[in-house]
């Protein structure tokens, strides 16, 4: 026997569906408790009726994603950055990435990568700059804003 793990939300579709197949609710009316579409209440009806509440856990959990990169097109792409680029930010590493060595991978994905690797710092990370406080004039009217402009030089 095999152990599953689900969710919250595959266990209240299987309790869902259990419903639908002993007909105390209908398709319908699952479809708008799980925000689908009656169709796909059928299909899932179908797969927990062939394969049991392994029908309705998907396959692809625990698996790399379609559009992952290899570790090592990583670490070339990294290396390259370190080399050439290390004081570019993730956009303009980007292009010149797609420019100069025809490599093309996503800026956000580069941007992840530059952070993990420690080449750049995201803007909620970094120290704030500290600027030099300007005090308070002693009286009213003391600072003056001129604005270089030869009509106003008159009244003054």
């Amino acid at each position: 026997m095999m152990l599953l793990t689900m969710t919250d939300i595959e266990i209240y579709k299987i309790n869902t569906i259990k419903n639908v197949i002993d007909k105390r609710i209908s398709g319908v009316d699952a479809a708008a408790l799980l925000n689908l579409s009656p169709r796909q209440v059928y299909r899932l009806t179908k797969q927990y009726l062939k394969h049991g509440a392994e029908g309705l856990i998907s396959h692809k959990r625990g698996q790399p994603s379609n559009h992952h990169h290899s570790y090592k097109f990583k670490q070339h792409v990294l290396d390259l950055v370190q080399i050439h680029y290390q004081d570019f930010g993730p956009t303009l590493a980007h292009e010149k990435l797609t420019e100069l060595h025809a490599i093309s991978v996503g800026v956000e994905t580069l941007r992840q990568w530059m952070i993990t690797d420690g080449l750049w710092l995201p803007h909620a990370k970094r120290k704030p700059q500290v600027y030099q406080p300007r005090y308070r004039r002693d009286c009213v009217g003391e600072l003056i804003q001129i604005d270089g402009s030869h009509h106003g030089l008159a009244n003054f």
